[in-house]
């Protein structure tokens, strides 16, 4: 069994505890040893990672991943790339993300049904290099909304699959399975790109919304929803749905029902796009006027509003903001736990922790992923910085110095790690 020792970091847990100086132990996979005492492990024939004056800490989770996203700036750069040039996107955006330090991903949704798939495939058989893959599905609409590009003149076939009703759902959904996806993506609520269905409503009924919990669920997969409105919110609470998106607007009834649902739920924020809409879309003719016709700064005030009020009951967040997009890219990813310091009223470290152990959570159904403890899976990150004093370095690649997923280091750019015989 391989062997690692990583000494002498400022090691960052993510579970609520201060940072503090140690030593861990990873056997195998999994972590062995943390010890709060520097030099106290004893352990022989493992490599040692000198990790003196730099910040280790759980990998980070993407919440929202659309991997085959290749920053767009319309719908119709997601349809028109065949599927074998969007899979090799899907595994160029896989590996970006794994030199940033994000060692998972929750898929949301995908360009094409199998593209998440087939990339997780080959990273799990060892293959290729790239963080854990939860893939996600097409979306799943209905006609008229978000996600269904087709007219009467023009019935073409969006990133999406468009059902009417329960029983069409039901097979979308068993469809979507078969293929191996992992996340089923719901539009349940509109989205300002769709002007006949702003955010505020909710094409998707509560009838359909239900059948694709329940068949999902059936098969052992998790169902994702994109829901603004607060009726499409309120509909996928009620149904049982296990991750949701956006979320920006509520009322108190809302607010409660997912307080109740805490401990089961998981809400992604998904901001980044709406605050770079605001703030850096011009050059693709998106200024703050047209962002503000939009009702982008609405939803931006609502989303402060809201996702401040679900951090204070304790909602599990997780960062991940629609990256992909052309004004905000690939890469760009960890600007979220910024977002959150800014937005949302989280601390750097409380963000920390929704950016490693609520995702991992998210991945891991048993909690044995997200948190750097004795028996967790050894996903974790050295950086060459402080994130909790300055959270703006994680979006920095090179500051990322160790990378290590399931107990393998995938790189090493500290000082060039030994063979240690005889560690006291």
């Amino acid at each position: 069994m391989s062997k690692t020792l990583i000494q002498n970091a400022r090691i960052f847990d993510a579970t609520g505890s201060a940072p503090f100086a140690g030593d861990v132990l990873v056997e195998g996979n999994r972590v062995a040893v943390v010890s709060r005492t520097p030099g106290q492990i004893g352990a022989t024939d493992c490599t040692v990672v000198d990790a003196a004056g730099m910040f280790l800490m759980p990998g980070m989770t993407e919440g929202h991943g659309h991997l085959s996203f290749d920053n767009i700036t319309a719908t119709e750069h997601l349809m028109i790339p065949p599927p074998e040039e969007q899979t090799l996107t899907t595994a160029r955006h896989a590996r970006l993300l794994f030199d940033h330090g994000f060692t998972s991903v929750f898929s949301a949704s995908e360009a094409k049904l199998r593209l998440a798939v087939a990339v997780r495939n080959e990273i799990e058989a060892g293959r290729m290099a790239g963080p854990r893959i939860r893939a996600g599905s097409l979306e799943i609409s209905v006609t008229g909304a978000m996600g269904d590009e087709g007219r009467i003149h023009d019935p073409r076939k969006g990133p999406s699959i468009i059902v009417d009703g329960p029983e069409e759902m039901r097979k979308a959904v068993r469809l979507c399975c078969r293929e191996g996806c992992d996340n089923i993506k719901l539009d349940v609520s509109g989205d300002p790109f769709y002007p006949n269905t702003p955010g505020d409503t909710t094409p998707m009924s509560y009838e359909e919304v239900e059948m694709a919990v329940k068949t999902a669920h059936a098969f052992g997969r998790m169902v994702n929803a994109h829901t603004r409105s607060i009726l499409g919110t309120k509909y996928c609470l009620r149904a049982g749905v296990d991750m949701f998106y956006h979320v920006e607007y509520s009322d108190e009834e809302m607010l409660d029902m997912m307080e109740a649902a805490r401990d089961r739920i998981f809400v992604t924020p998904s901001f980044g796009l709406l605050i770079t809409m605001l703030r850096e879309a011009s050059p693709w003719g998106i200024t703050p006027e047209v962002a503000g016709a939009m009702r982008i700064d609405e939803l931006v005030d609502a989303a402060a509003e809201t996702h401040s009020a679900l951090r204070k009951r304790g909602i599990r967040h997780l960062i991940g903001g629609d990256y992909g997009i052309a004004w905000n890219p690939q890469g760009t990813n960890a600007r979220d736990v910024k977002h959150f310091v800014d937005f949302f009223g989280y601390s750097p470290a409380e963000a920390l922790v929704c950016a490693t152990r609520n995702g991992g959570l998210a991945m891991q159904a048993d909690g044995s992923l997200g948190t750097i403890a004795g028996g967790q899976l050894a996903d974790m990150v050295l950086i060459d910085g402080d994130p909790i004093a300055d959270v703006t370095i994680l979006t920095d690649a090179a500051r990322f110095t160790m990378i290590m997923k399931d107990g393998a280091i995938y790189k090493n750019e500290t000082s060039a790690p030994r063979q240690n015989r005889s560690a006291a």
